[in-house]
């Protein structure tokens, strides 16, 4: 079987490489250039991905492909992270990439090569029962990337391997060394590729112009200035530039809340503060490995960050989205980013956090206090 890997110039593909082509699998190699580089948006990685990508497939005797798929990532990915945070969300572009990009229009691209399958570096395994895929999440589990590939269905499935997922981190290490695979020591990527090193905040101001604004209590006492409230998410502690008030704790602030609409950021002390907890929150539509739902409610565990711990919740489906009831209260859920849920080691499905039950989660009946415009 002919499999397109996508290569990306770091271990984990190359590892992933090795063992098909181990399996007896016929692999070649394909390296997707996501963004394109230009003064505004300052360096990317790429091409020095693209060489270590081409000494991998160089070491392994496998062909080497290289697509520019910019246009389509700009489109289907860039421009709706912008989007989101011009209405005061935090996105995830990871998810969006590996459903529009990376098992869409790599999937299509492996397949006019002649590909029956693809295969990525990523920490998750799949199985097949009764006909039905199953995302499962990967025996490393400090590594496991389920989270990312909750939106894919049983189509992209059908076409997928991951050859990693059933091994911990330090064995591909291990494997990489012993086939002297160009990648052995290089650094895990981490963050989104398109900003790098950068600092956030900088880069975002390139395409979305900063615009001050007051930073309030949720009591509505004035605490500073902020640069924009589009460039700050819940439960942030730094950058907030608050420090040393004599009418203040000495404890640290954190972003409690945003109106965007009239450029409003609203901050409180203390790590343990009520202003970031809910225990309900609701979705948009919502996408499941199985094609369906489990049933109209039912209990299951949830995420709605990476590498939290499972949190026992119900949920309900609603006409447009879901209702997620949390046991115990969770800090900083934040609209933009997803909430996943799981059976066990089976990752169900998931979707985009529309609002919560939090005081500036959108849910509340009303603040617990009057904002007041004195400073």
């Amino acid at each position: 079987m002919k499999v397109m890997l996508g290569v990306s110039g770091g271990v984990d593909s190359s590892v992933a490489a090795l063992l098909l082509q181990r399996a007896g699998y016929e692999v070649e190699g394909l390296f997707m250039q996501n963004w394109e580089e230009d003064e505004r948006s300052g360096p990317c990685t790429a091409d020095a991905d693209r060489k270590d990508a081409v000494a991998v497939c160089g070491r392994l005797g496998i062909p080497f492909h290289a697509r520019n798929f910019a246009a389509a990532y700009w489109d289907g990915v860039f421009a709706h992270f912008l989007a989101e945070y011009r209405a005061g969300r935090t996105p995830n572009p990871d998810v969006l990439c590996n459903r529009e990009i990376k098992f869409k229009t790599f999937l299509d691209e492996a397949r006019a090569l002649g590909a029956e399958k693809i295969a990525t570096g990523h920490y998750a395994r799949i199985d097949c029962r009764d006909g039905e895929y199953r995302l499962l999440r990967a025996v490393d589990a400090a590594k496991d990337q389920t989270y990312f590939l909750h939106a894919l269905g049983q189509a992209q499935l059908a076409a997928t391997l991951f050859p990693i997922g059933e091994i911990e981190k330090s064995r591909v290490r291990e494997l990489a060394r012993e086939a002297r695979l160009p990648t052995h020591a290089k650094k895990d990527s981490t963050g989104i590729c398109f900003i790098g090193e950068r600092d956030f905040r900088s880069f975002l101001a390139q395409y979305i112009p900063a615009r001050p604004g007051e930073m309030r209590t949720p009591e509505g006492r004035l605490v500073g200035e902020h640069q924009g409230a589009m460039y700050y998410t819940l439960g942030q502690r730094s950058g907030l530039g608050i420090g040393g008030r004599q009418d203040a704790s000495g404890e640290p602030w954190y972003v409690v809340g945003k109106d965007v609409a009239a450029n409003l950021l609203y901050v409180a002390q203390g790590n343990a503060n009520r202003w970031l907890d809910s225990r309900l929150l609701h979705s948009e539509t919502p996408q499941w490995v199985a094609g369906r739902a489990p049933a109209d409610r039912f209990r299951c565990t949830a995420r709605t960050r990476y590498r939290q711990a499972d949190q026992a919740c119900e949920v309900r489906l609603l006409d447009a989205g879901l209702e997620v009831r949390f046991d115990t209260p969770q800090r900083a859920v934040t609209p933009g980013q997803s909430v996943v849920l799981y059976d066990g080691e089976t990752c169900l499905g998931g979707a985009v956090i529309a609002a919560t039950d939090a005081p500036f989660g959108g849910l509340a009946p009303a603040r617990p206090s009057p904002i007041r415009s004195e400073s």
